[in-house]
């Protein structure tokens, strides 16, 4: 009887359930399938220009799951069912798969991937610039397997580079674009032990400052690990937490602004008016830290102390673009993650939001003629959403049905594992009786967890502009930064690149030929 209900209550709810008048029309349907087809087939005219620009989008945890919530999210808050939404990214007309594996890890870390997709090279889960031959927390086992990436070949052809957080600037991701470090935790020395110390390791945050002394623009939290132990912080002067960290007594921020040359435009600000009284134009070098640790979720931001990820990501642009030779741009939307790792769904949906809204703010100021424009994700989470839902249900709503076997409600946002596993009285706790369209709440998982874990796999990679067809199926998630470089004529494989620069036409004319990637020791 209970699973004869339950299908008669799904039938009647999905039935009467909300269907535009347009889409009752078969010829609805054929209309929108002949104009996806008239666009994908001037998709055979490939854009072999050379990308002067690349801009590199990371969602740090979203998986395909967080892309489809995230989209029905973004029409529901502009008053729509949302399942026919279009994210920006949902506009790119090249789409691929990334097998997100570490070489020791089949389910990754963001540290591992990060060394792939920005450096070419797979490596050790919780390592950042390095290659596998280098173990977790070994600092002895470091030197000699660094590993360069995208962001320093940019800057070695000439381009201007930048790097734009929602995360801390030394956090996972960020930090394998400039750092070497047998430890993605050693955010400054005092997070590192005695011994690697001893062995002469530095701390992420020293090499933010030192490796790559000329990054021209650098956003996100982290003012806490460029401070000597015990500073206050300027913005949060009675948080402990929030007092700067360094043993070794370093004003990172001073010795920063000391790199620089004084006939250029270095600006250090910390929060949001600063940032935007900038006039871009007067501006060589940008560090920006606005929180001490990781910045704040979108939904809690300050509008006054705090920028949005698409405000930071405008005036990056607006300072990267002055150089005639282009740029490289990595933008990551990093606490996806952290939302997902809370089981906060709500939390991580609103970072993907916002996330696909600087994406919209950076096509909108450059061109697919020369800017290659990659949107991806490092790992997935265990996170999905179901129960035989209806149209335009709440992305945070209620399945619409009880379950069949504990007679109680249940969101259809789920997470595998997390936080949100509770019980009560011996059972299921009733999410009736709970808030569960609040900011913070935690949807229920199926295991118990502090933290919420990743997921292992694949993961979209969206790309637009030149040669983006070269990301069109299944890759290893390394094969990206050679996809970039290859694109923008810069790193080491550059045979391919002599005829364009010999011609008047800005084309690579021959870029059809196989991609042909030299050895790594060569790369690297």
């Amino acid at each position: 009887m209970i699973s004869l209900f339950l299908v008669l209550a799904i039938g009647t709810c999905l039935t009467n359930s909300f269907v535009p008048e347009k889409e009752k029309d078969p010829n609805y349907w054929r209309h929108q399938a002949q104009e996806t087809l008239k666009n994908a087939l001037k998709l055979q005219k490939l854009n072999t220009n050379v990308a002067k620009n690349v801009i590199m989008f990371l969602g740090d945890g979203m998986g395909v799951s967080t892309v489809t919530a995230a989209r029905i999210l973004k029409g529901q808050l502009h008053h729509n069912s949302g399942e026919e939404t279009r994210l920006e990214m949902d506009k790119f007309p090249f789409v691929a798969l990334s097998k997100t594996y570490n070489t020791n890890a089949q389910v990754p870390d963001s540290a591992g991937t990060a060394t792939a997709y920005l450096c070419g090279v797979k490596a050790n889960e919780g390592t950042v610039g390095v290659s596998a031959a280098t173990e977790r927390t070994r600092c002895n086992t470091t030197q000699g397997n660094e590993v360069t990436s995208i962001l320093r070949w940019a800057k070695d052809a000439g381009k201007s580079v930048g790097i734009v957080t929602t995360t801390r600037v030394n956090h996972a991701t960020p930090s394998a674009a400039y750092a070497h470090s047998a430890d993605r935790d050693w955010y400054s020395d005092n997070e590192m032990p005695p011994e690697a110390l001893s062995q002469g390791c530095k701390d992420i945050a020293y090499q933010l400052m030192h490796n790559i002394r000329d990054i021209d623009v650098i956003m996100g939290g982290g003012r806490k690990y460029m401070y000597p132990k015990n500073r206050t912080d300027v913005e949060y002067e009675l948080d402990e937490k929030a007092r700067g960290t360094r043993l070794d007594g370093l004003d990172l921020i001073s010795i920063w602004k000391s790199f620089k040359p004084r006939h250029k435009h270095s600006h250090y600000v910390w929060n949001r008016t600063e940032l935007l009284a900038l006039n871009p134009s007067m501006v060589d070098y940008l560090l920006g830290l606005f929180e001490p640790g990781d910045m704040q979720y979108e939904l809690n931001r300050n509008n006054l102390t705090d920028p949005s990820l698409s405000e930071m990501v405008e005036v990056a642009l607006n300072i990267l673009m002055k150089n005639p030779k282009g740029f490289f741009l990595l933008v990551e939307g990093g606490r996806i993650d952290h939302g997902h790792h809370e089981g906060k769904a709500k939390q991580a949906l609103h970072e993907a939001v916002e996330m696909d809204q600087a994406i919209g703010k950076a096509g909108a100021m450059t061109s697919q003629k020369d800017t290659l424009t990659v949107v991806t994700a490092d790992h997935s989470h265990v996170f999905t959403f179901g129960g035989y839902t209806p149209r335009g249900n709440s992305i945070f709503g209620l399945a619409p049905m009880v379950s069949d076997t504990d007679k109680k409600p249940f969101t259809a946002i789920l997470y595998g594992n997390g936080p949100g596993y509770k019980v009560v009285d011996g059972e299921r706790e009733n999410v009736s009786m709970v808030d569960y369209a609040h900011n913070n709440y935690q949807a229920q998982s199926a295991v118990p967890l502090r933290h919420e874990t990743h997921g292992g796999e694949d993961v979209a990679v969206f790309a637009k502009g030149p040669m983006a067809h070269l990301l069109h199926g299944v890759h290893e998630q390394n094969y990206i930064p050679h996809v970039m470089a290859y694109a923008a004529c810069i790193g080491a494989n550059l045979d391919h690149c002599a005829s364009a620069s010999s011609s008047s036409s800005p084309a690579l004319g021959t870029l059809l030929f196989p991609l042909v990637l030299l050895p790594l020791s060569t790369l690297f």
